[in-house]
């Protein structure tokens, strides 16, 4: 699809591969977690408008390129996407923070929300949404529609692992949202897992079961 970009890496897939792996420990898979998250948004953020600037060298005066000033907010999907947002924020120091808190239910898959709180100014910011895993689609799609409730027009959205079923209903719901993704795998199983997958990120990340 044409707003889907999986990033195919040499340094994502190697580090996604050993995400993947189930002996790789918490610490392990938290640090692959942030690196693989900061190689996306350099990709992600492809795109930001820049504008000319004078800029005086020891040598002489350059014309560079700098960020235009757009601003920019990071809001993650509690709580696995709480892993990927230091490294962003280490590239965009400037981008504020929000939080949104699902949960899925476990009998019918969709998202309950409990928590919900961003930048006032929200509106008028490029917007990350960041989740390990896209998997049913519903968090992210409810998460979308938190921010446009919140006057957001212009939404990316960012997942390492994905599947074809959540980028379709992702799709289906918000077909003006790009998303980037280390790996689109196979399916879903029963249990609305991905497959292959890596398990629940939230545990892996958080050392919980």
């Amino acid at each position: 699809m044409a707003n889907v970009y999986v990033l195919d890496h040499p340094l994502i897939q190697h580090k996604l591969a050993i995400m993947r792996d189930k002996a790789t420990g918490t610490k392990e898979f938290r640090a692959l977690v942030n690196e693989i998250a900061g190689l996306m948004c350099y990709e992600a953020t492809r795109n930001l408008p820049t504008v000319d600037v004078d800029v005086e060298t020891p040598i002489c005066t350059a014309r560079c390129k700098m960020l235009a000033g757009k601003k920019l907010a990071i809001v993650p999907i509690l709580r696995a996407g709480l892993g990927m947002v230091d490294a962003m924020v280490d590239l965009i120091p400037s981008a504020k923070i929000g939080h949104i808190g699902l949960y899925r239910d476990p009998e019918t898959h969709e998202p309950v929300e409990y928590y919900c709180k961003l930048p006032e100014d929200i509106g008028n910011r490029q917007v990350y949404v960041v989740d390990p895993m896209l998997a049913t689609g519903g968090s992210a799609v409810a998460a979308i529609d938190f921010l446009k409730q919140h006057g957001c027009k212009s939404i990316i959205m960012m997942n390492i692992i994905g599947c074809p079923e959540g980028i379709k209903r992702v799709n289906e719901a918000h077909p003006d949202v790009d998303i980037y993704m280390a790996a689109c795998d196979e399916k879903l199983n029963d249990h609305a897992y991905i497959v292959p997958g890596l398990g629940d990120a939230g545990d892996r990340i958080f050392g919980t079961k």
